[in-house]
This record gives structure tokens, C-alpha cells and sequence, in this order.
């Protein structure tokens, strides 16, 4: 995607609500071959709302407090995750070496080295069982199982599955997926491939549109395959 947003940060340092920062980002951020190391990255972007004044008083009580999204907002205190609603009420115990914001009322958390999800009320959707994981789009999750990334639904159930090197999320109805040359093409919901694996790089579909490159060339191609400007 290539539309930049502007959000802001809650910053909590010594105990005590910042401002808050004024930021740009990429609505899909890029997907880096060591995903893994970046996901700390992705997980500070805001995605949604700012937190009311009235939430700065409980947000002092942690080191870290993202925006809130979907009613709720990720929190950490002592190295561990969680989730508050914006009263900061408790919702998801901080249990968690690891999270990602909540989308579709769920979420991906890390215990130890694996992947599992809850949901916005603490229960845990799918165990954790994944080396790696993102958040649901489209009603789907990119999950990676014994070296390869498939998607599972709500119930943790593979509805594509593990074949690919990488993956990005859904959006617009496409995902972009690596084959084992490192090439990247598109697939459906069904995980037919749509758009051949073609190009160097591959990003989310928006407004019908996506970025690509090829041979150190930005193009932006349609769900045709067609580009349509460079």
C-alpha cells in the first residue's frame, strides 16, 4: 500500500504520560524476510483511536500502552503483555512474552517461542502452536507451522494450508506469498494463485492497487496483473 496515515503514540517513561507523538506509517507495513525480529516494530504502530485524557491516569501504571483498537488497547508492564479495555480495566491478564494489536475482536500472543490468539474477553481462541504469527484480516490469519506460512479461520482450523515461505496478510481480497525461490505473487481466499510469483517485492492491495518491484523497478499493478503506473 502506499498511503500514509498520521496517528499518535501514547509514550510512558519514569512512570509519567508524554505528549503524545505525531506519526506517519504505512497502512501495511512491509514484510521483511526475518519477520520475526521486526514484529516488536510493527506492534508500536497505532491503528485506530486515541486514548482519551481520562485514560493517562491508569496508563501511568505501564511501560508501554498502544492506541486503542477495537475497544481495546495492548499494554505491557514488567516485560509482559496484555490487553485493557479504555476504562483500563483488565481484560487480557499480562501472561504474554509477546502480542499484537487486536483486530477482528482477536489476537496473536506469544508464549515462550509459539503462537496462539485470544480474544477481546481473555479467552483463548487457538492454543499456542505457531512458530510465528499476524493478525486476522479478511477472517483469516497468516500463521507459520513447521517452517512454512498457511492461514487459518476463527477456529483455528487451515483453510490454506502451510506451503509458502512467507506471507502477508488479506487485504482487498488478495495475499501476497513467496514460493521457495523467494518470489513473490498473489492468492485468494481459496489460496489459488492469481498472481503469478513474479516480483522481488509485494505489497498489500489498496484501492485496487498494489506495489510491487521487479528487477530493482517499482511498478503498481491491478488484480489483473496489469500495470498500471510505474
Amino acid at each position: 500500500m502506499n498511503a500514509l496515515s498520521s496517528t499518535k503514540l501514547i509514550a510512558v517513561i519514569n512512570g509519567s504520560v508524554q505528549a503524545a507523538v505525531p506519526c506517519c506509517r504505512k497502512k501495511a507495513l512491509l514484510r521483511p524476510k526475518n519477520y520475526t525480529q521486526m514484529k516488536t516494530l510493527m506492534m508500536m504502530v497505532a491503528v485506530s483511536c486515541w486514548l482519551p485524557a481520562a485514560a493517562q491516569k491508569w496508563a501511568k501504571e505501564y511501560d508501554f500502552v498502544n492506541d486503542c483498537v477495537c475497544g481495546t488497547s495492548l499494554v505491557k508492564k514488567a516485560g509482559k503483555y496484555g490487553f485493557v479495555n479504555k476504562e483500563g480495566k483488565i481484560l487480557v491478564p499480562l501472561i504474554y512474552d509477546e502480542a499484537s494489536t487486536m483486530n477482528e475482536g482477536y489476537a496473536p500472543v506469544r508464549k515462550g517461542t509459539i503462537w496462539g490468539f485470544v480474544d477481546s474477553t481473555g479467552k483463548v481462541l487457538v492454543e499456542p502452536q505457531y512458530a510465528d504469527a499476524a493478525s486476522f484480516r479478511e477472517g483469516l490469519a497468516a500463521v507459520k507451522k513447521e517452517g512454512k506460512w498457511g492461514y487459518i479461520n476463527y477456529t483455528g482450523k487451515f483453510i490454506i494450508e502451510p506451503r509458502f515461505e512467507n506471507a502477508r496478510s488479506f487485504c482487498e481480497g488478495l495475499a501476497a506469498v513467496t514460493n521457495a525461490k523467494g518470489f513473490w505473487g498473489y492468492i485468494d481466499h481459496q489460496g489459488q494463485l492469481v498472481i503469478p510469483h513474479s516480483y522481488d517485492f509485494a505489497d498489500n492491495f489498496e484501492n485496487g492497487e498494489a506495489k510491487v518491484i521487479k528487477r530493482d523497478k517499482t511498478l503498481y499493478i491491478d488484480k489483473l496483473n496489469a500495470i498500471v503506473r510505474q
